[in-house]
């Protein structure tokens, strides 16, 4: 299996903690961290922002990959939300695995 690490990035806790239930009642993540007080700042029509944001950090596999985006898009607030699939190269066997049985139970 191909695990993933899915970074998103969501206006408040709020949004970022129905993005990530919705994940997982759909079994399309194993874990999902949700990290406050994140400060970014980027392009966005022609100007600078700086904006207080929350991280979403998400495990899951790369073959759940387009279903995740979808359902963020479908959830989120924003018209081009951050939606970034890293491949984990390395990880402890166990918890590997407890990411793959996290999708069959």
């Amino acid at each position: 299996m191909d695990h993933i690490v899915v970074l998103v990035t969501a206006s408040t806790q709020e949004e970022a903690q129905m993005i990530a239930r919705g994940l997982l009642e759909k079994k399309l993540a194993a874990c999902c961290n949700i990290i406050s007080g994140v400060r970014s700042l980027y392009w966005w029509q022609g100007k600078i922002m700086d904006d207080n944001e929350v991280l979403m950090v998400i495990k899951s596999r790369s073959d759940m990959f387009e279903k995740i985006k979808e359902t963020v898009i479908a959830c989120h607030s924003y018209a081009v939300p951050e939606i970034i699939a890293l491949p984990l190269t390395a990880g402890s066997a166990p918890y590997l695995q407890w990411i793959d049985k996290s999708f069959t139970s």
